[in-house]
């Protein structure tokens, strides 16, 4: 079961970079987009299902233009849950989980921390769902958080650890925050399998960034304790080039 998270930084502008192509190539049985960017009405859906996803599953933001997330998957869910319930999350989109017989996959869009407002935003988002996420496991044990988290866990997940240790994203509270949610019972599948540095999933668009490999690992598939001994393999796809972020893959048993 081959699983791919990525942020596509509006799936609209990835579509005319290619990214239909891209997918049929890959071909994941489950795909968990991020910043979508467009509601269902503004794509054409028939593209997914002729690329073998019959099942689709979109949650935009209720602002126009802005976050949502959707699922692609070649298998049907059992059931699939929009949103979390808590109001303020749900407006802009950042939640969708789709449910199989003995798994669950989650598409995740956490806020960015770009000035205070959004920081002071970013945080209760993130205690919020660390609860939301505690209550949820309890009812389903066997779930796979995939998404951009908008913030590194270490500094080998980031290019410049000294330079940008007061850059949203990287801040202290935010790095104790995701270690904290690790530890509550998920790991972090890459680095599963590799501890080696230099592995990013987003790169500013400015000072060339991409091309000097000065990036961020910021997306992550974090999976529940409980399916560790059905993971196969776990990789950055760097060479995927129809946004800002690459997809990252994940495999599991069935």
């Amino acid at each position: 079961m081959k699983i791919i998270s990525y942020n596509v930084n509006g799936i609209r502008a990835a579509i005319r970079k290619g990214f239909m192509d891209w997918l049929q190539q890959a071909n994941p049985d489950i795909v968990c987009l991020q910043e979508i960017k467009a509601t269902p009405e503004q794509l054409d859906l028939d593209i997914f299902e002729e690329a073998g996803y019959p099942y689709h599953y979109w949650y935009p933001a209720t602002k126009k233009g802005y976050s949502g997330v959707a699922i692609l998957s070649k298998h049907e869910p059992e059931h699939i849950e929009y949103g979390t319930g808590i109001d303020y999350m749900d407006f802009e989109g950042r939640n969708l989980r789709v449910d199989f017989e003995n798994f669950s996959v989650m598409s995740l869009y956490l806020p960015s921390g770009t000035n205070i407002n959004r920081l002071e935003h970013k945080l209760q988002y993130m205690a919020d769902f660390q609860r939301y996420v505690d209550q949820l496991k309890l009812e389903v044990p066997n779930l796979i958080i995939c998404g951009d988290y908008n913030i590194c866990h270490r500094a080998i997940d980031i290019h410049d650890p000294v330079r940008l240790q007061n850059t949203s994203g990287f801040l202290p509270v935010e790095r104790e925050w995701i270690d904290s949610f690790m530890k509550s019972g998920f790991i972090d599948s890459f680095r599963h399998f590799n501890e080696d540095g230099d592995h990013y999933s987003w790169w500013s668009y400015r000072a060339n960034a991409r091309n000097n490999n000065k990036g961020w690992r910021i997306d992550y598939n974090l999976v529940a304790e409980p399916l560790a001994d059905r993971l196969k393999r776990a990789v950055i796809l760097p060479d995927a080039m129809h946004s800002d972020h690459c997809p990252v893959l994940l495999e599991i048993e069935h």
